[in-house]
């Protein structure tokens, strides 16, 4: 089974409209260059049957407006129910208590949501926004075996959309904080797993995974061989990012990445099974 950890989808009315939607700040920083790709649930559909994904997991983005953060989690509950086996959905909550993120999150986890993501508590800053709303959602998730996506990025390299400042040491702040929380750190974690080789950052991340998405703009293949020793093969996610690359194209770099056939199917599919309860095929 290949499970795909990081993709997102969109409304169709939100993409007709991206243009208006750029007053949202996240939103901006991704999207209002023309050329970032939004898709919906059946083009991420087409995408999986056509590359040979089974299932894919399917997040929002950390919307700063509550009526769009709301509308999106009604499309991603209403895409899980219509691809039900194919699609695992991931919300969101604005991080305000102004906005009482805990009845948004009841919604979602109530709308078959598996939890939250792709969060970025860090918008061009060096602390959280909101510590007190923060710790409210991540109590809430630990409580209801949610788990939380959350963006990563390397503090060196080229600058792009959205890249942001949730660089290993503000990422490290964050998820030390929440231990009982199942996060997954996007784009293997920006770097964050070299520094497991010290014994308390190994401690502080025993709950974190680290997904593989944007990877062939980011590193070499065989990054993920180096990030699997020093953080587990059991804690890499193969992800892609769709539709910033397509589904194809990261499988390849997967493949490409020299990985023995056992360890392969653990970051292919089984580790991400696990960790969000989906069935595997002969299981």
């Amino acid at each position: 089974m290949i499970i795909d950890s990081h993709t997102h989808i969109f409304p169709p009315d939100f993409i007709a409209r991206r243009e208006e939607l750029i007053t949202d700040t996240c939103f901006a920083e991704l999207y209002a260059n023309q050329k970032a790709c939004m898709v919906t649930a059946e083009d991420l559909v087409a995408s999986m049957d056509e590359s040979g994904v089974d299932v894919s997991v399917a997040a929002a983005i950390s919307w700063g407006d509550a009526g769009l953060c709301s509308a999106h989690n009604d499309y991603i509950i209403d895409a899980v129910k219509r691809f039900h086996g194919r699609i695992i959905g991931l919300g969101m909550v604005v991080i305000n208590m102004a906005t009482n993120p805990l009845q948004e999150l009841e919604r979602i986890r109530t709308g078959g949501l598996a939890g939250i993501g792709e969060l970025r508590p860090v918008i061009g800053g060096d602390a959280p926004a909101n510590e007190e709303a923060i710790g409210q959602v991540m109590d809430y998730l630990a409580a209801h075996d949610m788990v939380l996506m959350m963006h990563a990025s390397e503090p060196t390299g080229h600058l792009y959309p959205g890249k942001g400042k949730l660089t290993p040491e503000n990422v490290y702040k964050f998820v030390k904080q929440y231990p009982d929380v199942k996060i997954i750190l996007g784009h293997l974690g920006g770097g964050l797993p070299f520094y497991l080789l010290q014994p308390e950052v190994k401690q502080g991340c025993r709950n974190v995974y680290y997904d593989s998405a944007a990877m062939p703009y980011l590193y070499e293949s065989r990054a993920y061989r180096i990030t699997a020793e020093l953080a587990g093969v059991e804690k890499i996610l193969f992800g892609s990012d769709f539709p910033l690359i397509s589904q194809k194209r990261a499988l390849e770099y997967l493949f490409d990445a020299g990985f023995g056939r056992e360890d392969k199917n653990r970051v292919l599919g089984s580790n991400a099974s696990r960790l969000f309860s989906i069935q595997m095929e002969g299981n």
